[in-house]
């Protein structure tokens, strides 16, 4: 034996180099991952910290900003049912299809504004900024005769006369906000392209301080109601348009403002083309929760489900800052990186702003979870409404964990310019198979606003999907391409001196 494993192995010497060798090749190749995983965590870290910096600020100022009208709807669940349900009928459906088209044309600015940054082209944010509120301020004229006739579009929609007559004469208070919303979305996102977020927070909490008092004081104090509601939701919102306008033309915003323009009325109609584009994918996603509040008006006896699911919706909406916070660092970041060529880094991006959405929706999740008997009495003093509120707090719970993702994925779309695909997406999964589950389980099956609300999670189910496909099917290089070519149509060969007004 010892002859034949001589001349193959070595004998014994022969299994103890082969062994050796084996655990060396070991020991590198783990060297090799561990210095793979290294590498990873951080460049993770380092990702973590860009989109923190404009994540952080921009969800300190989403929440600041939707607690105007939370703070209010918390002081007006204080005074009466039929109040509460007027109050969360014109915000979550009147204010907030004007909130949904208005964010959502505003949000083409986060495509042309973060790429012509990304691109060097500093000038042409100015220019844009001004073609947008042109755009906006026209469409708040337009969507105005809503706001006057809203009772009976309310009662054509189902909702009961009483609540529809309450929430119509308040929608004529809330009029101002409407331009409000036309002058502050593109002002946000001029700043956000740039990453001056902190600004915006900062002026965002200062208002809030002031609108909290306010609020307490002429809505149960003095005992205004509705009115002093009204006044201070208006009043609030022009204090912040007033307090960026005022940075803005102070400070220049480091060259991006560069005055007023006879430019920004150039090429208004492509801008159109694309402002639409970002309005229908951002309106389906808005006006989706929004109908559940107006089918749920359908239901016998509607008012304490109405009540129950707005202070979901409020609760949601609060969450849904976070997200929205993401939402628009991944659009800059994204946007950003597509317009200096940086198509890995843009990829990536999307990877670190994922992980770090869905930890933090799972924490929401919880939280609603263990709070479910506890935090409906803080919105209102029905106990027929926070018991019904306490029984929604499953789907509630979901609704959160599934709207931590969604808006992120969303927020790609509008990095990339891909406004118009996501929002075939959208009417396809919300409108043709989530609507149609939740009326079929809630009418039909007799679950009531459970089953309403159980089929629309569906359709956010399957949107999310197919937006997380998309996404990783995406050719990032030919996305860089495309973004350049985008801010050379928009204007990026434009030279300095043609843009001076």
């Amino acid at each position: 034996m010892a002859e034949l494993e001589s001349p193959l192995l070595g004998g014994n010497h022969g299994q103890r180099r082969i062994v050796s060798d084996l655990e060396g090749d070991l020991h590198e190749e783990g060297l090799r991952w561990g210095m793979m995983v290294r590498g990873f965590l951080g460049e993770f870290r380092s990702e973590s910290k860009r989109l923190w910096h404009i994540a952080g600020p921009a969800i300190f100022t989403a929440i600041c900003q939707f607690s105007l009208g939370a703070l209010t709807q918390t002081f007006v669940g204080q005074i009466g049912e039929l109040e509460l349900a007027a109050f969360s009928v014109e915000n979550s459906v009147i204010a907030g299809l004007a909130f949904g088209v208005m964010l959502g044309m505003g949000s083409a600015l986060e495509t042309l504004c973060g790429q012509a940054f990304g691109a060097g082209q500093i000038r042409l944010l100015g220019i844009y900024m001004q073609r947008s509120w042109i755009i906006l301020v026209t469409t708040a004229c337009i969507m105005m005769p809503i706001y006057v006739w809203s009772p009976p579009i309310l009662v054509f929609f189902g909702e009961t006369a009483e609540i529809s007559r309450a929430a119509g004469k308040f929608a004529l208070w809330m009029i101002p906000q409407l331009f409000a919303y036309a002058l502050n979305f593109p002002i946000q996102k001029f700043l956000q392209a740039q990453r001056k977020v902190m600004v915006m927070a900062l002026i965002s909490a200062a208002v809030l301080i002031i609108h909290a008092f306010f609020s307490w004081l002429l809505i149960l104090k003095l005992g205004w109601g509705l009115v002093g509601a009204a006044i201070m939701l208006n009043t609030s919102w022009w204090l912040i348009i007033g307090a960026q306008l005022l940075y803005i033309f102070i400070t220049k915003s480091d060259g991006a403002w560069n005055g007023f323009s006879w430019l920004a009325f150039a090429d208004l109609w492509g801008f159109v083309k694309l402002s639409l584009g970002s309005a229908v994918m951002l309106c389906l996603e808005f006006w989706y929760l929004m109908v559940l509040i107006v089918i749920t008006g359908r239901l016998p006896n509607p008012l304490v489900p109405v009540d129950a699911i707005s202070v979901c919706m409020n609760i949601d909406g609060w969450d849904a800052m976070i997200a929205l916070g993401f939402n628009a660092a991944i659009s800059v970041r994204v946007s950003n990186e597509l317009g200096a060529g940086n198509a890995r880094l843009a990829k990536f991006s999307v990877v670190v702003v994922s992980v770090t959405s869905m930890a933090i929706g799972v924490v929401a999740m919880v939280l609603v979870l263990v709070t479910r008997d506890y935090f409906p009495h803080l919105f209102t003093s029905s106990s027929a409404v926070a018991a019904e509120t306490t029984d929604l707090a499953i789907l509630l719970g979901v609704t959160v964990l599934l709207n931590s993702l969604q808006p992120v994925l969303s927020g790609v779309a509008v990095g990339a310019g891909w406004q118009w695909l996501v929002a075939y997406i959208n009417i396809a999964c919300y409108y043709l198979v989530g609507l149609p589950a939740g009326i079929l389980l809630g009418f039909t099956a007799h679950l009531g606003v459970t089953g309403i609300w159980s089929g629309m999670i569906g359709g956010i189910c399957l949107q999310t999907v197919m937006l997380i496909i998309i996404t990783c099917i995406t050719n990032w290089s030919r996305e860089a391409e495309q973004a350049g070519s985008r801010v050379k149509q928009w204007g990026g060969s434009l030279h300095e001196d043609d843009q001076s007004p």
